[in-house]
C-alpha cells in the first residue's frame, strides 16, 4: 500500500497593514482576512480555517452533511492534481468546473510519488460518459464504411480494419451499449476497466447508482487496487463506503474538515438508530 498524494495546502496573501487602494498590486481589496480570494470557493466556511489537508492513508474519505464543502473541496483537489475527467467535460471546457482551474492557483501539492494514472468521477456525470462511448462507436461504425466506399486495395483493407479494431476494442471494455446495463452494473464495469495500479483516484458520491451489495463490490475493487498501489480520494454519504478498512475518515461538519471515528459518524448513527427502531423516526414525519 502507498500514499501517492501527501498533502494539499492552500496558498495565503500575507496581510496587508495599511493597504493602499491605488496601488493595483495590492491585493487587499479581494482577498479576505483569511488571505484568500473573496470569492467561491474560498468564501465557504470549509476554507476559513483550512490551511493544509494531509492524505496519511490509502483512502480518505470525506463525509458530512449536505451543503459542508466535501464535494467542493474534492474537485478543487481534481483540478489541482490534473486528474482526467471520466464522464463530463475536461476542467478546461467544463463551465460548471471554471472556477476549479481559477482557484487551483491556491492550491499546493505535495506528492510522496507523482502519478498521472487515475481519474475524477462525479456520480451525476456517468450519463454523459455512457453516451459518449455510445457516440465513439457509432463515429467508428460510420467511419468504417466511408473508408470501405472510398479507398481500394491494401489502403482499404487498413483504414477499415484500423476503424473496426478500435470498436471491438471498446466494445470488449465496455460492452455494445452502456446504456442496456443497469445503471449500477455500467457504474461497476466503467470502473473494473478504468481502474489500474498506482492511480489517484477521486470520486464524489460513488454509491449513487449503487445498490447496498453493488456498493460492497465496489469497496472490494477500491481494496485490491490499494494492494495495488492505487490511492482513493472519496466524498461519500455510505455508511459501507466508510467501513473501508484503514480508511481516514475525514468530517467536514466542522472547520477544518476533522478525523472522526467510524462509529462516531452521523450516517452510522443515524442508519443503526433507523434501522432498529424505525417507528420511532416514522411517527414525527
Amino acid at each position: 500500500m502507498s500514499i501517492l498524494l501527501r498533502e494539499i495546502s492552500l496558498i495565503r496573501a500575507p496581510a496587508a497593514d495599511d493597504p493602499d487602494p491605488a496601488d493595483p498590486a495590492d491585493h487587499s481589496r479581494t482577498e479576505s482576512p483569511t488571505g484568500l480570494p473573496d470569492r467561491y470557493p474560498f468564501n465557504l466556511p470549509v476554507f476559513q480555517q483550512l490551511n493544509h489537508l494531509e492524505f496519511s492513508a490509502p483512502v480518505t474519505l470525506f463525509t458530512g452533511e449536505n451543503g459542508s464543502g466535501k464535494s467542493t473541496l474534492i474537485e478543487l483537489v481534481a483540478a489541482a492534481t490534473d486528474a482526467v475527467v471520466i464522464g463530463g467535460e475536461s476542467f478546461r471546457s467544463d463551465k460548471s468546473l471554471s472556477w476549479a482551474m481559477e482557484a487551483r492557483s491556491h492550491v499546493r501539492c505535495a506528492w510522496n510519488k507523482r502519478t498521472h494514472r487515475g481519474f475524477f468521477l462525479r456520480a451525476e456525470d456517468f450519463y454523459n460518459f455512457a453516451r459518449k462511448i455510445k457516440q465513439q462507436m457509432e463515429e467508428m461504425e460510420a467511419d468504417a464504411r466511408e473508408f470501405d466506399g472510398k479507398f481500394h486495395g491494401t489502403g482499404r483493407i487498413l483504414a477499415v480494419g484500423a476503424m473496426n479494431g478500435q470498436k471491438r476494442a471498446m466494445q470488449s471494455r465496455y460492452g455494445d451499449d452502456l446504456h442496456h446495463l443497469s445503471h449500477g452494473e455500467s457504474f461497476l464495469r466503467v470502473f473494473q476497466e478504468r481502474f489500474v495500479p498506482g492511480g489517484l483516484y477521486i470520486l464524489d458520491e460513488p454509491e449513487a447508482p449503487l445498490s447496498p451489495t453493488r456498493q460492497l463490490t465496489l469497496l472490494s475493487m477500491i481494496l485490491q487496487m490499494v494492494t495495488a498501489g492505487g490511492q482513493f480520494i472519496i466524498a461519500t454519504h455510505s455508511p459501507i463506503l466508510m467501513a473501508c478498512p484503514h480508511a481516514i475518515i475525514l468530517s467536514f461538519d466542522g472547520s477544518p474538515p476533522a478525523p472522526i471515528a467510524y462509529e462516531d459518524t452521523e450516517h452510522v448513527s443515524v442508519t443503526r438508530a433507523f434501522l432498529n427502531h424505525p417507528e420511532s423516526f416514522l411517527r414525527h414525519l
